[in-house]
């Protein structure tokens, strides 16, 4: 059963008529006949009033230091994120990737999570830092934007313990290691030392871009869940960065989490294609090792589906899965309930390490 806190206090999606909506009480009802009937935009407008959408990767602030100029508070053509287009789609919670092109220092990081800090500081009535699962209830239910700094690279700890725990005291709530020294191709020791620490601290591990192997040897060694923050599914579309169901069966049976992306050649090129992506991931997973990922952040030029070009299109996707049929029991798992779900796991594993 769901903590009292975790019930939303919102009203509709910012952007909607409130008058064309049902309200919370509705969710889960059954639609009346004729043609009061809600369409499926309109059903899935109001579950993402109650369940918006917890987004586990977004590149915005890498984008935010190439090119200083934009402003997320403003919509803006040349970049596919900002403040309106996340409140139009529903979007209510966000992971804010620390991840830099290539090998990245512990500097780049820092750099990273300064901008993080000043961009959320700057904006106090949109976005709020969130560093539990309760923070992010928290922040829904007063209308603002869960910011959840992370994942950071793995490689910038791979000498130092140190280092993960500074990071944590930033504010660093995930962690990526693909590519880390210590995750490749044999979970060293170390590697199982980071892993500890990680669930000591509650940080969560974001296993985007590791081979399966690596995957399933971190998701056993973890106490705590594991998630793909943003990937789909190779059986459908074979991009070296996709899991397949072997992986999806690992997450699964470690209550792990596939969150999908929104990329053209991840998925294909249409709405349509992504919904077949979360299609396959629910029957691999199941419906609690679902979620979205959709890796916005990006400037102008990225090959994003049709229908899902920035994070105002997530309704669409919503309605998409409507339907196909998908219980809307399903859907709020997908939007929120999963990734919450996980975090408070993740928690859960960080009081019982301590004494």
């Amino acid at each position: 059963m769901a903590d009292l806190q975790d019930e939303p206090q919102t009203g509709p999606v910012a952007g909607t008529d409130p008058g064309t909506l049902a309200g919370p009480a509705a969710v889960g009802a059954e639609d009346p006949p004729g043609p009061l009937a809600q369409s499926a935009l309109e059903r899935a407008a109001a579950l993402l009033a109650v369940h918006p959408v917890a987004d586990g990767h977004n590149t915005f602030l890498w984008t935010l230091r190439q090119s200083p100029y934009h402003d997320i508070d403003t919509p803006d053509t040349g970049v596919d994120t900002d403040i309106p287009r996340l409140r139009g789609g529903g979007v209510g919670a966000q992971f804010w990737s620390l991840l830099t092109p290539g090998a990245a220092t512990v500097a780049d990081t820092l750099e990273q999570i300064d901008l993080a800090h000043t961009m959320i500081h700057r904006y106090p009535d949109d976005l709020s830092l969130a560093l539990t699962a309760d923070d992010m209830a928290d922040a829904r239910n007063h209308g603002r934007i869960a910011s959840f700094l992370g994942p950071v690279p793995g490689g910038t700890v791979s000498e130092s313990l140190g280092t993960l725990r500074a990071f944590h005291q930033l504010g660093v709530r995930s962690l990526a290691p693909a590519g880390a020294a210590w995750a490749h191709p044999v979970l060293s020791a170390f590697g199982h030392e980071v892993i500890k620490e990680a669930n000591r601290l509650a940080i969560l591990l974001d296993l985007t871009g590791c081979a399966p192997a690596v995957v399933g040897q971190i998701a056993s060694a973890s106490k705590a869940p594991v998630v793909v923050s943003h990937t789909a599914a190779a059986a459908l579309t074979p991009h070296p960065e996709n899991v397949t169901d072997e992986v999806l069966g690992a997450l699964r049976a470690a209550g792990g989490l596939c969150m999908v992306t929104f990329s053209a050649d991840r998925t294909g090129d249409s709405l349509h294609a992504v919904a077949d992506h979360l299609d396959h991931v629910r029957a691999v997973a199941g419906p609690q090792g679902v979620g979205l990922g959709a890796a916005f952040g990006t400037e102008g030029g990225t090959l994003r589906p049709a229908g899902l070009t920035d994070p105002s299109g997530y309704p669409n996707l919503i309605a998409e899965l409507l339907d196909r049929g998908w219980p809307e029991t399903d859907i709020a798992q997908l939007t929120w309930g999963n990734a919450q779900r996980v975090l408070r796991d993740v928690e859960f594993i960080a009081r019982r390490s301590h004494p």
